[in-house]
């Protein structure tokens, strides 16, 4: 499995949908009880469901892991933890996740200039507000340093996504082949 992680419009949700789309990875479609996002679509960018519903699930066992960010819950489901399949998840989420599957996942950090995700994040449509919160947070909270295993970073400062995800993937097939023998 390979484990995403970066900063607020770091860029790996689009680099997740071009390892679906180009390399036939399977994104796992983790839970979350913010509210969407214009255009986003339930049970396609998240599965979006109350408080008490994860509450609920995470009792049961049925999380994988489990993260607060920016006030709200997020998730990932023990089912949807297969190989070929690409996550992405914050750095509690990624130590949790390794605390499990240990050499059975790769975590790859996506990093990029906080002015240039500020500008995704004003051309997505983020309240100012939001944008300010998570300008400040990031860079603490998806330093390196956060992580208990890390196999990569890239850098994504506007270069062809495609290529990057490309990259990215090269890596994963690599670097799982070198683990699990």
């Amino acid at each position: 499995m390979l484990v995403l992680i970066g900063a607020s419009a770091s860029g790996k949700t689009e680099i997740a949908k071009l390892l679906v789309k180009n390399h036939g990875m399977h994104k796992i479609t983790t839970y979350t009880t913010r509210p969407m996002r214009k255009g986003e679509i339930n049970h396609k960018d998240y599965h979006f469901i109350e408080v008490s519903t994860f509450q609920n699930r995470n009792q049961e066992k049925f999380f994988l892991e489990t993260t607060a960010y920016q006030g709200h819950y997020y998730g990932t489901a023990f089912e949807d933890a297969k190989p070929g399949a690409v996550v992405i998840v914050d750095p509690r989420g990624a130590n949790a996740i390794q605390a499990i599957l240990k050499k059975r996942i790769v975590v790859v950090l996506i990093t990029s200039d906080s002015s240039l995700r500020e500008q995704r994040m004003i051309n997505r449509g983020d309240a100012k507000e939001t944008i300010e919160m998570r300008l400040n947070s990031d860079d603490k909270t998806f330093h390196p340093s956060q992580l208990n295993h890390l196999d990569a970073i890239f850098a994504n400062e506007n270069q062809h996504l495609e290529k990057l995800a490309e990259e990215i993937y090269q890596f994963y097939i690599k670097r799982l082949s070198s683990n699990l023998n």
